[in-house]
């Protein structure tokens, strides 16, 4: 599996979205506090000494979800369109339940910014009943589920999603095999986010010619995002060995497209 937060040479790298299209995208983050009966009891009285403890909290969330990307390095700043942040206050399990909502229409997920939200809004939690139970912990930060985006839905507890280049003939789902000869096509670094593929097979009756000039022209064919590997400053190589446009293919050849390394 290829990071999207590593460039070619391995370094820290932040993600160019900007050729992606803008999708609906949402996310959901849960995680919860766990406190002493009477610090529980107390904070349902809004008898604590700093007062609303849960309208604090919610606020707190909010705006950790909005400031996310000044707290995560690589990270876009968002336009969010909707954050949420709901209570659950557990007296049999001596706990509070938190849980965030974020939502976008835009060219990146908002997994982060939910999870922020949750982190941030138990840390408040946290400060806000201290005075009267420093024992509180933190735990179970988690992503529930996500919504939108080329990699497709994800839910807990649920298989993760398999992301398909589309339905045209001699294309395979991720992992699967050709039925006739083909060869697995990889996009790395920062070509993955631009073309939203990372990972797919083309069969080789598919290509006008058996080299890497015919398998551009056949994927540029099925969508017009793949005309991209045809800048000149695009690399590819096969089997992990470079290769120029001329190179012949076989069955079972694993061919990587990726950017430029610059840099010395």
């Amino acid at each position: 599996m290829q990071l999207t937060h590593l460039n070619t040479r391995g370094e820290a790298n932040m993600v160019d979205v900007g050729d992606k299209r803008e999708t609906r995208r949402e996310a959901v983050a849960s995680g919860r506090i766990v406190m002493q009966p009477k610090t529980l009891q107390l904070l349902t009285d809004n008898a604590l000494p700093k007062g609303d403890v849960l309208a604090t909290a919610r606020i707190a969330g909010i705006q950790a979800a909005k400031r996310t990307h000044e707290l995560i390095p690589l990270c876009h700043a968002l336009a969010l369109s909707k954050v949420a942040i709901d209570f659950d206050v557990d007296h049999v399990n001596g706990c509070v339940h938190v849980s965030a909502l974020c939502r976008l229409d835009g060219r990146t997920g908002v997994e982060m910014e939910a999870l922020t939200a949750v982190s941030v809004a138990c840390l408040t939690l946290y400060d806000m009943c201290k005075a009267v139970d420093k024992e509180m912990h933190i735990e179970a930060v988690q992503l529930d589920s996500k919504r939108g985006g080329v990699r497709g839905d994800y839910q807990r507890g649920l298989p993760e999603p398999i992301v398909t280049g589309g339905s045209a003939v001699g294309e395979v789902r991720l992992g699967e095999r050709c039925a006739s000869p083909c060869v697995r096509v990889k996009f790395l670094a920062e070509l993955r986010e631009q073309i939203e593929e990372s990972d797919m097979s083309i069969g080789l009756a598919q290509l006008p010619s058996r080299d890497v000039a015919g398998l551009k022209a056949a994927l540029n064919a099925q969508d017009a995002r793949f005309g991209v590997l045809s800048d000149q400053r695009t690399l590819c190589a096969i089997n992990q060995v470079m290769a120029n446009d001329s190179a012949r293919l076989t069955d079972e050849d694993e061919v990587a497209f990726f950017p430029p390394v610059t840099g010395g």
